[in-house]
């Protein structure tokens, strides 16, 4: 029964609920707006604490890294997967690539990366935060993407969709190569920290993040919504002040790190 009531409050197609979801998806714009301000000022005075910047880790649980990784991204992709599965929202082509498109980046992300991955455990609260955030986000895209998106058979040969997808896949191309360097950097159990070279390293010290970034801004172009702009603001808050921390770290770590290297975008910062 308690299944059945979520069903009609959420998975209905009705006018009161459309506008509910329409009115939802507008609060979260600025929800992750903020947040994402909020998280890149947080970032200029204190490190997130995980990966080489966990400190104190007598002090907590840590989950170790391949478990950790598939935890935190596996909600992205499980959210809005179920929210096709259950609800009946509006299909077209133009919704199913863009939402499958979504879904594409963090399959990659939970059944690849989490397993090949070498980094470090997190800390257990980290994981639990990451998996908040990325189930309210999936269900965030998932819902505009099945209930609020209008795309007609014109927008497949829209250019904001084929220079969307192009960044998308680029950014994700250059994400996927980039964690390939920085993975065979060093072997199972080490923690030696060496200078990543190849690919867009040469030319900056977050060339994941990077990537990570340019992807999703090219969704957000593809799909030519609020939503996706709100989240691709909100990494882009997160994870490239990252790639400055990083910077600074490989500078003073160092000596003969690359001077000439930037931090996030290749020749300017």
């Amino acid at each position: 029964m308690s299944w059945e009531l979520l069903h009609r409050a959420y998975c209905t197609a009705d006018q009161d609920t459309m506008q509910c979801h329409v009115d939802l998806m507008q609060w979260l714009n600025w929800v992750f707006i903020l947040a994402g301000v909020a998280y890149f000022f947080r970032q200029s005075f204190a490190h997130t604490p995980y990966g080489r910047y966990v400190e104190g880790t007598e002090s907590c649980w840590m989950v170790p890294a391949k478990a950790a990784w598939f935890i935190q991204e596996v909600p992205s992709f499980l959210a809005p997967a179920g929210l096709c599965y259950f609800c009946n929202g509006k299909s077209s082509i133009g919704r199913n690539l863009l939402l499958g498109t979504f879904c594409f980046h963090y399959i990659q992300r939970s059944f690849i990366y989490a397993l090949l991955t070498k980094g470090r455990p997190s800390p257990f609260f980290i994981v639990v935060s990451a998996v908040i955030f990325c189930t309210v986000n999936g269900l965030f895209q998932g819902s505009y993407m099945l209930f609020c998106a209008q795309y007609d058979e014109a927008w497949l040969t829209d250019i904001r969709l084929i220079l969307g997808l192009t960044l998308f896949f680029l950014g994700m191309a250059i994400n996927i190569h980039s964690d390939h360097i920085l993975r065979n950097l060093r072997q199972t159990g080490e923690v030696v920290y060496k200078i990543p070279r190849g690919g867009l390293f040469e030319y900056v010290s977050g060339a994941n993040f990077f990537g990570e970034i340019i992807e999703w801004f090219g969704y957000a172009i593809a799909t030519w919504s609020l939503p996706a702009f709100s989240f691709a603001f909100f990494t882009m808050c997160s994870i490239g002040p990252r790639a400055f921390h990083h910077h600074r770290f490989y500078l003073q770590k160092f000596e003969d790190y690359p001077r000439a290297r930037k931090a996030l975008i290749p020749f300017i910062i």
